[in-house]
């Protein structure tokens, strides 16, 4: 069998954490699909370097919100089965930051594209 060094086990598990949420997590689904539109949008539209930076950096942060997301409601899903007002806090509280992040991410899209697709489309 071979033998990973530890730091590639660490890959493997965080990969594997990244499965997970896309085969559990409706909306990391979509906001999969999202970052695969604004990646294509961003190609054919020509962004800038900067817009580029700008465009990832919002991607990622989308996903790494959503991942802390699905851990705190698995780890609530974890620690009690029944109706618990603080887990419904944990749970709601970070479902909040994804909209927050995911709103976000529609501003900056909207400020990296909203022009150029008007000009690709003559208007």
């Amino acid at each position: 069998m071979l033998k990973l060094p530890a730091h590639h086990i660490s890959f493997k598990y965080a990969f594997e954490g990244w499965l997970y949420a896309f085969r559990t997590q409706p909306n990391f689904r979509i906001h999969t699909y999202g970052a695969i539109v604004a990646v294509t949008l961003g190609f054919l539209l020509g962004l800038t370097k900067t817009e580029w930076l700008i465009l990832l950096l919002t991607i990622f942060l989308v996903f790494i919100v959503e991942l802390i997301n699905t851990s705190i409601e698995a780890t609530s899903d974890l620690i009690t089965t029944s109706h618990n007002p603080v887990a419904k806090a944990a749970k709601d509280t970070a479902a909040g930051a994804v909209l927050m992040m995911a709103l976000c991410a529609v501003v900056v899209g909207y400020f990296l594209f909203w022009e150029k697709l008007l000009r690709f489309f003559g208007f």
